[in-house]
């Protein structure tokens, strides 16, 4: 069976988005009502400026003690996400993301049209596991190298 696109494997695709000074309760309110952990943060140019994920609300705002009524998004959100082409394969995005730390992907097109997040949930566990490999052979070749 050939390894799926994470375009294929991506379970909504639709993109919530918020501009920049929309404040932190109104994300968490558009991610509750798609029942979503990110929302993209897109300036009026129609440009990605920024992610906001659940774990942004926990460590940048609770933690914080931030007031999420009058707190923007674009004090708290992660700014020039990495984005992916929808053509990255499954096993490669979760690799980045494992990496990375991340939970979430911004997919894009390279004309820059913006067609969703990719969600380490997206991943099949055949996929995961892929990943997982591919990251201790990676940790093993590092350790080897020195």
């Amino acid at each position: 069976m050939p390894e799926r696109t994470i375009f294929q494997a991506m379970t909504r695709r639709h993109v919530l988005r918020l501009a920049p000074g929309a404040t932190v309760h109104e994300a968490a309110c558009v991610m509750t009502r798609a029942n979503c952990g990110s929302v993209l943060v897109i300036d009026h140019g129609n440009e990605l400026v920024g992610i906001v994920t659940e774990r942004d609300l926990m460590t940048r705002v609770l933690a914080k003690a931030l007031d999420p009524a009058t707190t923007p998004v674009s004090r708290i959100m992660t700014p020039n996400p990495i984005c992916v082409p929808p053509s990255l394969k499954v096993a490669d995005a979760i690799l980045m993301m494992l990496e990375r730390g991340f939970r979430n992907l911004p997919v894009v097109e390279p004309n820059g049209r913006i067609l969703g997040v990719f969600s380490a949930s997206d991943a099949l566990p055949r996929e995961v596991n892929t990943a997982f490999t591919l990251s201790e052979f990676n940790e093993q070749v590092n350790d080897s190298l020195g």
